[in-house]
C-alpha cells in the first residue's frame, strides 16, 4: 500500500509537471503566433510587378471600380497601388504577389488582355522582391512596414539598363542608400531587380511633386550618367489614385 501510495503522489507529480509544461508551450506558441499576424516587417510577398499603359484621360474617368474587382481574383495578388502619370495621364500599377510565378500569370494572362479590351500598348515588368529586401527595409520601404511622415504627393519609377546580377553583390546599395534619403523630399523608397534582366530601379514616394521633378530631372540623370547607362524614369501623381488605391490595399494608405 505504501509503495502505492507513493507511485501515485509520483504520479501526480508527473502530470501537473506535464501540464504546465504543455500549459507554457500553448502560451508561447499561441504569442508566437499572435507576434506574428501582428508583424507588419513580416515578408509575405516574393514579387513585384509594374505596369503602364500607353492611355491618356483623366484617372477620375478609369474604370477602376471594374479593373478593381478582377485583379483582386488573380492568382497570388496581395495588393496594388495605382499610377496616374504626371503631364500624359498614363494609367499603370506597383503590385506585390506572393511569387515570381504568380507575378509571371499575370503580366503574360490577365494584364494583357486587359489592354487589348482598351485598345491600347502596355508596359510590364516583373522584379525579384528577395532580392532587394535587405536594401529596402534600410530605405524605409512601404512594403516592409516603413512607416511616412506624411501621405505621398507623387510616386517615380526608375530602372537602369544595367545587369545586376547578384544584386547584393553587384548593387553598392549601402553606400548610396543614404545619399537618396538625403534628397529633398523622399519618404521611401523600395528596390527593384529585374527577373532575368538583373535591370535595378525603385520605385520612390516623394512628399511633393516639386521634389519629385527634382529628383527626377536633375539627381537621377546624373547618378545613370556616372553608371554611363540608358535609364528610365516616370513621375506619378498619388493625390489623384489615392482611393483607388486604398480599395486595392496599397501600404501607402492601409
Amino acid at each position: 500500500m505504501k509503495n502505492r501510495s507513493k507511485l501515485l503522489a509520483i504520479s501526480s507529480k508527473l502530470i501537473k509537471k506535464s501540464s504546465s509544461a504543455l500549459l507554457f508551450f500553448v502560451s508561447a506558441t499561441t504569442l508566437s503566433l499572435n507576434v506574428s499576424a501582428n508583424n507588419s516587417t513580416a515578408t509575405v510577398h516574393k514579387a513585384y510587378v509594374y505596369t503602364e499603359l500607353q492611355i491618356s484621360v483623366p484617372f477620375e474617368k478609369a474604370p477602376w471600380q471594374r479593373i478593381n474587382k478582377v485583379i483582386k481574383n488573380q492568382p497570388g495578388f496581395i495588393n496594388k497601388t495605382w499610377l496616374s502619370g504626371l503631364g500624359n495621364q498614363s494609367a499603370g500599377g506597383f503590385y506585390t504577389f506572393d511569387s515570381i510565378e504568380n507575378a509571371q500569370k499575370f503580366v503574360t494572362n490577365y494584364f494583357p488582355s486587359e489592354a487589348k479590351e482598351l485598345g491600347v500598348a502596355l508596359t510590364t515588368r516583373v522584379f525579384d522582391a528577395l532580392a532587394t529586401e535587405a536594401a529596402s527595409r534600410e530605405m524605409n520601404s512601404i512594403h516592409y512596414g516603413g512607416k511616412l511622415a506624411k501621405a505621398p504627393e507623387a510616386f517615380v519609377y526608375t530602372e537602369v539598363q544595367a545587369h545586376a546580377i547578384p544584386f547584393n553583390v553587384v548593387v553598392p546599395w549601402m553606400k548610396r542608400n543614404p545619399d537618396l534619403k538625403s534628397q529633398p523630399g523622399f519618404l521611401a523608397k523600395t528596390w527593384l531587380s529585374g527577373i532575368h534582366t538583373g535591370t535595378v530601379g525603385g520605385l520612390y514616394a516623394f512628399d511633393t511633386i516639386e521634389n519629385a521633378k527634382k529628383f527626377t530631372l536633375e539627381y537621377f540623370p546624373a547618378i545613370a550618367k556616372n553608371m554611363n547607362k540608358a535609364f528610365y524614369t516616370r513621375i506619378f501623381d498619388a493625390r489623384k489614385t489615392e482611393a483607388a488605391s486604398r480599395d486595392m490595399y496599397s501600404p501607402f494608405y492601409n
